[in-house]
C-alpha cells in the first residue's frame, strides 16, 4: 500500500510547528508578525509536504527592525532544526540594525547556504567579526566601502564563491586572509582597489581548490565561469596592443584577444604591465581568468614572457631552499652538490662556495616566502621637546656610512638629527634659528666619521660633528667645526669626495661648486654645464676627482676636475628630464633616474647603456622619479613623487623581483615616494621617505625589511602630520 510522503517523513503536527513557534515569539516581543515571514514559513510547509529540501529564503529589503528579533529567536529555538538550508538575501538598499543582521547571522549558522548581503549596511567593525568568525555558508557576496585590508582569518570550510566586487576601499589583503577556505573555486573581485601582484597572488595561494579568478569581468558575464560568446583560440601574440578598460588603457598580458576584449570595472592590478601572464604562471591550477579561458598555449606563452621580465627567487636563484639547509651549508662551508667522479673513487666531495655564495642563497630563501615585508617609522622621536603642536618633518636622510646603526635626517625647518635607527635613540640634534630654510641635502664624510655636510634651500652650508655635546636646543647652535662657506643658490644637492677634502654643489640653475672641506674656500664655480637646471652632481665613490651631473636638459655628463671640467668625459642622454644620478657602489655603472619612471643603468667608464629597467610611465610630467643600489649593485629601489610604490628590480636582468606599496590610513589617503636609499649593510633593507598627497598630513621616514613577514606597525598608523606642500621639491 502506497502512504503519503508526508506521514512518512514528519509527524503531521510538524508541518506547522515553526509557524506556530514565531506567532508565539512575536507576542513575546510585543510585535505584529511579518506577512513575508509567515509566507516564507508557508513555503516550508509545502516543502515538507512535498518531501522536498526544506529550504528558507530570507530577504531582508522585506522586513523591518521589528521583524529581525522575532526571527533571531526562532533560530535560536531547537523548532528551527526542521530548517535545512537558509538563503540569506539583500536585493536592494536597506535600512536596519547592522548588530540585529549580525545576530541573525550568527543564529542561522551552520544552516546558511547563501548569504547575498552586497546591498546591507554592514560597516566595518560588524565585518570584522563576520570574518574573524568565520561562516558556514557556501555563497558570499558582499560589498562594502568600508574594507581597506582584508582579514577573512576565520573559518569558512564550505564556501566554493566568493564575490568581493565593488568593495571599492579595498586595497591589499593580509597574510593569512585565505587560509581557511579549502574549497573555494570561485573568486571575484572586481572594481576594488587592489594592485599589489605580490602580495595579493600570496594570499591566492592559500586556495588550493582556487579555479575561477576576476579583477575584470568582461561585460557580458555576470559570473566567473567562461564567456560563451569568446574563443579562446582567437587569442594572438599582440604585447602593445592596449584594451580599452572602464579607467582607460589597460594591458591583459602579452596576448590580447583578437577581438576587442570588453573589460569592465578593472581593479588597478589588471593595469600592472604582464598581469595575465603573471597571474598563469604564479597560479597553475587557474583555469579562468577575468572570464577568459587559460588554454595549453596560454599557459607556454606566459612562462616565456614571465621569466623574461620578472625574478621568482633573488640573486638568480632557480630553486627556493629552505633557510636550514642553507645555514646547513654555510656552518660546513659547502654547496651541497655532489661529485659524481669523487664519490666513484674516494667518496662525496663537495664543492666550497664563498660567504656571499650562502649570503645571497640565506637571503633568496627569506625573501622568497615574505610577500609582506616588515616596515615601522622612525620619524617619531620623542627626546626631542618643541613648541607644543610641532613635531619634526623630515625632508632628507642619508645612512652613516660605517656605522650600520646611524641615520641622520634633515627637516623642513632646517633642523638636523641623528637617531640610532635600530634602537630610535636621538644621538645629537641641531636646531636652527631660521625656520624658513629646509634641508636638502646631507652628507657623511668617508673619513672622520662623526662628521657630516649639511645644505640648505637657502643655499648656506655647515660642517657639524656630532661627537660634539649635545646642545641645549640654543637658536644660535653652531658646530664646533668652525668652517664658514660662500652660500651657493638654488641648493639641492651636496656631495663630498671619496678623500673627504672637497664639497659639490648642485641645484636648480646651471652651476656647480667645489669647496674645500677644511677651510670652506670655493675652489671653482662652474657655469653653463647644462642647458638646463642641474639637480643633482656626485663624486665617484673611489676617485676624487670625478663627478658626474643630471640636468632636466636630459644629459647625464662626466666630468674629471684634473682636466678642470673645460668639457665633459662624455654624455648621455634620456628622454625626459633627469631627476638624479649616483655611481654604483664599485664605481663601475651609472643609475640614472629621468622624470615618469625611467631609469637605466649606464657602463660608467663611456656612458653605454647597460640596462633599462622598463618601468611602465605614468603620463604625468611632474612624476619625479629617484632610485638608488641596494645590496651593494645587485639590486636597485626605485619611487617616485606620484606614486605610492617602490620597485626592486635586478640591476644586471632589469628583471622586477617585487613592488612594494605604501599604505595609507584609508582609502582616501594616497601616499606618494619622495626619497629612499638601501641600506649599506644589511641586504634587503631599505628606507623611504614617505609623504601623504592630502593637505595637513603626515610625512615619515619608513623602514623596511624584505626578509621578513609582517605588516606596517601601528605606530605608522598614528603618523605625522607635515605638510605637503614640498611634494615636488627637488634634490635627491
Amino acid at each position: 500500500m502506497k502512504m503519503n510522503c508526508y506521514y512518512m517523513s514528519t509527524p503531521p503536527h510538524i508541518s506547522d510547528l515553526l509557524l506556530t513557534r514565531y506567532m508565539k515569539i512575536c507576542q513575546m516581543h510585543e510585535v505584529q508578525p511579518s506577512s513575508h515571514v509567515v509566507s516564507w514559513l508557508k513555503k516550508v510547509m509545502v516543502q515538507k509536504v512535498t518531501c522536498q529540501k526544506c529550504t528558507i529564503v530570507i530577504l531582508l529589503d522585506q522586513l523591518k527592525n521589528a521583524d529581525l528579533f522575532p526571527l533571531i529567536d526562532l533560530f535560536r529555538s531547537n523548532d528551527s532544526n526542521a530548517l535545512e538550508t537558509v538563503d540569506l538575501r539583500c536585493e536592494s538598499s536597506v535600512e536596519l540594525d547592522e548588530y540585529a543582521i549580525l545576530s541573525l547571522i550568527h543564529a542561522i549558522n551552520t544552516r546558511l547556504c547563501v548569504v547575498d548581503i552586497r546591498d546591507a549596511p554592514l560597516k566595518e567593525d560588524i565585518l570584522r567579526d563576520l570574518f574573524q568568525t568565520g561562516l558556514d555558508c557556501q555563497v558570499l557576496n558582499i560589498k562594502s566601502t568600508e574594507i581597506q585590508k582584508l582579514n577573512m582569518a576565520g573559518k569558512f570550510m564550505h564556501i566554493h564563491t566568493l564575490n568581493m566586487d565593488f568593495c571599492t576601499s579595498l586595497s591589499s589583503m593580509e597574510k593569512d586572509c585565505f587560509t581557511n577556505m579549502p574549497n573555494l573555486t570561485r573568486l571575484s573581485m572586481c572594481a576594488t582597489r587592489v594592485s599589489n601582484l605580490w602580495t595579493t597572488v600570496a594570499a591566492l595561494l592559500k586556495l588550493p581548490s582556487l579555479l575561477e579568478l576576476r579583477f575584470q569581468n568582461c561585460l557580458c558575464c555576470e559570473d566567473t565561469s567562461p564567456c560563451r560568446l569568446k574563443d579562446v583560440n582567437t587569442i594572438k601574440t599582440s604585447s602593445n596592443m592596449p584594451v580599452e578598460g572602464y579607467f582607460g588603457k589597460l594591458h591583459i598580458g602579452e596576448h590580447a584577444v583578437s577581438q576587442k576584449y570588453n573589460s569592465h570595472h578593472p581593479s588597478p592590478i589588471c593595469f600592472q604591465r604582464y598581469y595575465r601572464e603573471y597571474m598563469i604562471v604564479s597560479l597553475s591550477r587557474l583555469r579562468v581568468l577575468d572570464n577568459c579561458q587559460i588554454g595549453k598555449l596560454d599557459g607556454e606563452r606566459a612562462k616565456t614572457v614571465f621569466s623574461s621580465y620578472y625574478e621568482v627567487l633573488p640573486n638568480k636563484r632557480q630553486h627556493k631552499e629552505s633557510i636550514i639547509s642553507v645555514l646547513h651549508m654555510r656552518e660546513t662551508g659547502t654547496s651541497g652538490i655532489l661529485n659524481r667522479k669523487a664519490f666513484k673513487s674516494k667518496g662525496p666531495s663537495l664543492h666550497k662556495k664563498s660567504q656571499s655564495f650562502y649570503s645571497r642563497s640565506l637571503c633568496a630563501a627569506k625573501l622568497g616566502s615574505s610577500a609582506w615585508p616588515v616596515s615601522h617609522p622612525l620619524s617619531n622621536i620623542s627626546q626631542i621637546r618643541k613648541e607644543e603642536g610641532k613635531i619634526l618633518r623630515p625632508r632628507q636622510f642619508e645612512y652613516h656610512q660605517t656605522d650600520p646603526s646611524l641615520m641622520a635626517f634633515g627637516t623642513l625647518e632646517g633642523e638636523v638629527v641623528v637617531i640610532n635607527h635600530e634602537t630610535g635613540n636621538l644621538v645629537n640634534y641641531v636646531p636652527f634659528s631660521d625656520t624658513n630654510k629646509s634641508v636638502l641635502g646631507l652628507c657623511w664624510l668617508k673619513r672622520y666619521h662623526s662628521k657630516l655636510v649639511v645644505g640648505y634651500d637657502n643655499g648656506s652650508l655647515r660642517l657639524y660633528d656630532i661627537n660634539d655635546t649635545l646642545p641645549e636646543f640654543a637658536d644660535n647652535y653652531r658646530s664646533s667645526t668652525g668652517v664658514d662657506f660662500d652660500d651657493f643658490q638654488h641648493l639641492t644637492s651636496v656631495h663630498v669626495n671619496a678623500t673627504d677634502e672637497q664639497i659639490l654643489t648642485s641645484g636648480y640653475s646651471k652651476k656647480v661648486a667645489v669647496y674645500d672641506i677644511s677651510t670652506g674656500k670655493r675652489l671653482h664655480l662652474f657655469t653653463d654645464m647644462h642647458r638646463e637646471p642641474i639637480n643633482v652632481a656626485k663624486f665617484a665613490h673611489h676617485s676624487p676627482s670625478l663627478f658626474v651631473t643630471s640636468s632636466f636638459d636630459h644629459d647625464v655628463k662626466m666630468w674629471d676636475l684634473r682636466t678642470k671640467a673645460v668639457k665633459p668625459c662624455y654624455t648621455a642622454s634620456s628622454s625626459s628630464g633627469n631627476v638624479m644620478v649616483c655611481f654604483s657602489p664599485d664605481d663601475l655603472y651609472l643609475l640614472v633616474s629621468a622624470v615618469d619612471n625611467e631609469v637605466k643603468q649606464l657602463l660608467a667608464v663611456d656612458g653605454r647603456l647597460h640596462t633599462d629597467f622598463d618601468i611602465p610611465p605614468t603620463g604625468n610630467g611632474q612624476n619625479y622619479t629617484r632610485s638608488y643600489y641596494m645590496n651593494g649593485r645587485d639590486y636597485i629601489i626605485s619611487g617616485s613623487c606620484d606614486e605610492p610604490i617602490v620597485r626592486v628590480c635586478c640591476a644586471q636582468t632589469g628583471r622586477r623581483l617585487r613592488d612594494i606599496y605604501l599604505e595609507g590610513q584609508n582609502a582616501r589617503s594616497l601616499m606618494f615616494v619622495q626619497s629612499l636609499r638601501g641600506d649599506p649593510f644589511r641586504h634587503f633593507h631599505m628606507a623611504i621617505l614617505a609623504a601623504y598627497v592630502r593637505p595637513s598630513s603626515k610625512w615619515e621616514i619608513i623602514k623596511v625589511n624584505l626578509l621578513s613577514s609582517g605588516q606596517y606597525s601601528s605606530e605608522y598608523k598614528k603618523g605625522q602630520h607635515l605638510y605637503p606642500s614640498y611634494s615636488h621639491r627637488l634634490g635627491t
